[in-house]
């Protein structure tokens, strides 16, 4: 059974950082896909960021491009995503989820994690 745990959320001051981790468990095979979603209150879940497990292709949403890093540790497996100069604008829930295609379609994702919140506030 395949289950994903985020963690890492909190309060965060503007300009500031975090770093989100997914532990990722159950996998049979060598190669997925593992992406971070975020939700606004009131609006749709968006793409983040993803990473693939063969040879670590990334690829970032235009509004965290450059300030955002995914990576994995492929013996702990785990992903994280660490964000910095943080804004209002990136408070959300977080979620990492799992898939087969590089991506930021939701519906390429077939395993979600619960979610951690993330609020960036003065």
């Amino acid at each position: 059974q395949v289950q994903l745990v985020e963690s890492g959320g909190g309060l965060v001051q503007p300009g500031g950082s975090l770093r989100l981790s997914c532990a990722v468990s159950g996998f049979t095979v060598d190669y997925y896909v593992v992406a971070w979603f975020r939700q606004a209150p009131g609006k749709e879940r968006e793409g983040v960021s993803c990473i693939s497990t063969f040879v670590d292709n990334t690829y970032y949403v235009d509004s965290v491009k450059g300030r955002s890093t995914i990576s994995r540790d492929s013996d702990k497996n785990t992903v994280f995503l660490e964000m910095n100069s943080l804004k209002p604008e990136d408070t959300a829930i977080y979620y990492c989820a799992a898939g087969f295609k590089m991506g930021l379609d939701p519906a390429d994702y077939h395993f979600w994690g619960q979610g951690t919140q993330v609020t960036v506030s003065s």
